[in-house]
């Protein structure tokens, strides 16, 4: 076990023995149908206290090699899966998360200050197999494949904290940016890409620098819907458990309407109403609303009147398709809603492409 390279996981583990435990085990079955096939880039993005993180541990848990963590799944929709077995704890995991990242790099580069307490943490298990001198993750990987023929999960958690924290440094996001493409795009060491964020992957003109990703964001969670919060039925259970009004907890927390998952509800709050015996705006305490002033006063094209509407219980039609997935350019009202979608601020109905 090391820091970067098939960590302990914990989080999982405590998930699952914490009060409230929504089985979500099912997207397991899903990640290993794209396992070393074309389809193994995945990007999913969503709010803040969505679930992002316990997904991503859950993920590590399950393929880590080095451990057997079959007990922690017993009882959950995986076990059953016919592909359960198969891909249990057969992997080497490279587990990044970028938040923490670009936290310990202060004034050094991310990217470098990444590659070199990385490769440090490989070093233990593949000492022989690349030259201590490398400073490329991308080569290391690459060799430690030519000579094992073994392939990684990467699992790299708050992605897009560079677009969203070094907002206003564009050379710094293209550069790291690039860096993700090169350890990840078309190399043959990659079984399974998952990244998680916010955003999703940052456009520059039309193009995605990350384009072999595929993308379940909160305006198309595709065959991820199920797991992007709790379904109405996993909600109305809860509710029955801890005898909780199931029309209130709907008025509080339903907010996202996909297009076979029609009420998909905010885990944090429902969690934390379910606890507390008590309906409050959970989420908002994590969050802060001054971004949202900010874009309210750009007041594109009656922004600021549209808001007011919705407010009062209208729904706005929204163009998502010109948003550049970040949280600088915008030219449109279109592209300040659908950043308002993805940040959590807006609920969002895919069918009827209306916040």
């Amino acid at each position: 076990m090391g820091i970067y390279l098939n960590p302990e996981m914990d989080g999982f583990g405590d998930a699952v023995r914490s009060e409230i435990y929504v089985d979500k085990t099912g997207l397991i079955a899903q990640t290993n149908k794209y396992i070393n096939t074309l389809q193994k880039y995945i990007c999913v993005s969503r709010p803040r206290r969505f679930g992002k993180s316990i997904a991503l541990q859950m993920l590590a848990a399950y393929y880590s090699c080095g451990r057997d963590s079959a007990d922690l799944f017993k009882g959950f929709q995986i076990e059953s899966d016919e592909s359960f077995q198969k891909h249990l704890n057969k992997y080497d995991v490279i587990y990044l998360n970028m938040q923490q990242f670009l936290i310990r790099a202060k004034k050094q580069d991310v990217t470098e200050y990444l590659e070199r307490v990385v490769i440090e943490d490989i070093q233990k298990a593949y000492t022989e197999y690349f030259s201590s001198q490398e400073t490329s993750l991308a080569a290391v990987l690459e060799q430690i494949y030519a000579k094992t023929k073994k392939r990684f999960i990467f699992l790299v958690d708050e992605w897009d904290c560079v677009m969203r924290e070094r907002q206003e440094s564009e050379a710094m996001q293209k550069e790291y940016l690039d860096f993700l493409r090169d350890l990840l795009k078309d190399q043959p060491y990659v079984a399974l890409a998952y990244m998680t964020g916010i955003l999703p992957v940052k456009k520059y003109g039309q193009h995605s620098a990350l384009n072999m990703f595929t993308e379940y964001s909160m305006t198309d969670q595709r065959v991820l819907e199920e797991y992007t919060g709790f379904t109405h039925e996993e909600v109305k259970s809860l509710c029955k458990r801890f005898d909780m009004d199931f029309a209130e907890a709907s008025s509080w927390y339903d907010g996202y309407m996909f297009t076979n998952f029609r009420h998909i509800y905010n885990p944090k709050s429902v969690v934390e109403a379910m606890l507390f015996h008590r309906f409050s705006s959970y989420w908002t305490s994590t969050e802060t609303y001054d971004a949202l002033k900010v874009y309210m006063d750009m007041d594109f094209d009656g922004l600021r009147a549209d808001i007011v509407q919705m407010l009062g219980g209208a729904h706005i039609k929204v163009n998502i398709l010109s948003f550049q997935n970040d949280m600088r350019n915008f030219k449109t009202k279109d592209d300040v809603l659908t950043l308002l979608i993805h940040l959590g601020y807006l609920a969002y109905d895919q069918q009827k492409e209306e916040a």
